[in-house]
């Protein structure tokens, strides 16, 4: 394996700076007085099909995108590390690199960098790392569902490697930088961090976990994605939507466990379930059905279940932030969990075997994963809803919710010959008719294809 650095530098001569790593370097100089020694890029991605069952073990399908976070670094003597933003809106920020805190109630733009960095100094065990100056500017739209903050914590898991002098393979960064953004209290599964990393031009990923790897998705010729903001802005870390999620699916997979006979104080993946029965996901629906009920359990009802006392379930299983949630909607979590799984296979399939109708058939799926993210998981929202109506309306094969939910994006598969329309349409019905929504419709709605992973910059 090639060390990240080596696989992904690029080198740019003085004289021809692209023009947007040349206003950053202005304003760096400006900013702090010298110029940038390097600078990093991680791409936003969207996720075509695969919500919310990372984190449950199960491979997903995304791609990288155009939109990124980019940094420009000059490594100091000082133990310090200074933080600007090219917005002006997102306030400067200076720390001591030995003394890292990360405030888990105020989800701030700089505590995503700080956990890069975190991740990468206990990996290494770092006793005097190097302070950095650093100038971030973004083009991923905030709490849109495209990876923001991902990107910003692998952006800057990249810039501390770099600016110590260490190497990893893409693989291993992306394992410590899933890693090191649960330190601001998101419990993820992978995928983001994985795609910033792995994504090469030109094909989408099939990301597969334990162990971690990427494998090429050719998406089908005669269609393009697109992504539409619903405007609604979430943040995974600010609100404790995703996080209940992520131990609903702990639980059903507790009782599954349980009622199986197996060693269920073991298992805390709903893929694990499946891989210790040794059944399809077809099967693991049917035993979802006979198993758990439609009604939401009680902690009281669970702690039944499984022969456990109400605070050995909240000190053993429940996280710290989870403890005054008093109900979980189980079969309902784990229902979508195993069938999106499945729709993660077939779509690659369709797309290995390229059959006449595949995006008819891709279209469906795409279908079929919104219907169960609104309706069984429930992460949907009604401005969500009824961008995916509207999408469907003027022309798109298939679409659905991408990211977390709650707000954030959809992603829809056009004919690339009514992509013009579609756009126009869309813009008219859905952005046109709302002031707020009118003054970002620019930057709300566009095409995209699959882009390149994270590297670093370096002057010629």
């Amino acid at each position: 394996k090639l060390p990240v650095f080596y696989a992904n530098i690029v080198l740019l001569n003085v004289s021809n700076l692209p023009f947007r790593l040349q206003k950053l370097k202005e304003m760096f100089i400006s900013k702090f007085g010298s110029a940038p020694k390097f600078y990093a890029r991680a791409p936003g991605r969207v996720n075509l099909i695969g919500e919310h069952i990372d984190y449950c073990g199960y491979a997903v399908l995304p791609m990288a995108i155009e939109q990124d976070i980019l940094i420009a670094v000059e490594p100091v003597q000082t133990q310090v590390v200074q933080l600007a933003n090219t917005n002006s809106s997102y306030l400067d920020f200076t720390t001591s690199v030995n003394n890292i805190q990360i405030n888990k109630t105020k989800p701030q733009w700089h505590n995503y960098f700080l956990c890069g960095l975190k991740g990468i100094q206990e990996h290494f065990g770092l006793n005097n790392p190097t302070g950095m100056n650093c100038l971030l500017d973004g083009t991923i739209p905030p709490s849109s569902g495209l990876s923001s903050s991902s990107a910003l914590v692998c952006c800057a898991g990249l810039v501390t490697l770099r600016a110590n002098g260490k190497t990893l393979s893409k693989v291993e960064l992306a394992e410590i930088c899933t890693k090191s953004e649960r330190y601001i209290g998101t419990e993820g599964g992978g995928m983001d961090q994985s795609i910033s990393f792995l994504a090469e031009e030109g094909t989408a990923k099939l990301i597969e976990f334990s162990p971690l790897r990427a494998t090429d998705v050719r998406l089908p010729s005669g269609a393009t994605f697109v992504i539409a903001n619903s405007c609604v802005e979430m943040n995974k870390a600010a609100t404790s939507h995703y996080n209940i999620r992520v131990m609903e699916c702990r639980l059903a997979t507790k009782l599954l466990s349980k009622s199986k006979g197996l060693e269920w104080k073991k298992m805390l993946r709903l893929h694990d379930v499946q891989t210790k029965l040794g059944v399809s996901l077809e099967e693991m629906l049917t035993i979802v059905e006979e198993v758990l009920h439609p009604e939401p359990y009680s902690a009281e009802e669970i702690c039944k279940c499984l022969g456990i006392t109400l605070e050995e379930l909240r000190s053993q299983i429940l996280s710290q932030n989870m403890q005054d949630v008093s109900t979980f909607k189980l079969h309902q979590r784990a229902k979508h969990v195993y069938s999106e799984a499945a729709r993660v296979l077939e779509f690659k399939k369709i797309c290995s075997e390229a059959p006449a109708n595949a995006l008819q058939l891709l279209g469906e799926l795409m279908k079929q994963s919104h219907i169960s993210c609104r309706e069984m998981y429930e992460c949907s929202c009604p401005e969500l809803d009824r961008l995916v109506d509207i999408c469907l309306q003027f022309g798109a094969i298939g679409s659905r919710l991408t990211g977390a939910g709650w707000g954030g994006c959809t992603v829809s598969m056009v004919p690339t010959d009514k992509l013009n329309t579609f756009l126009k349409n869309v813009k008219k019905a859905y952005y046109q008719t709302d002031g707020q929504r009118l003054a970002v419709e620019n930057n709300s709605l566009f095409a995209t294809k699959p882009g390149r992973g994270a590297l670093v910059f370096v002057e010629a």
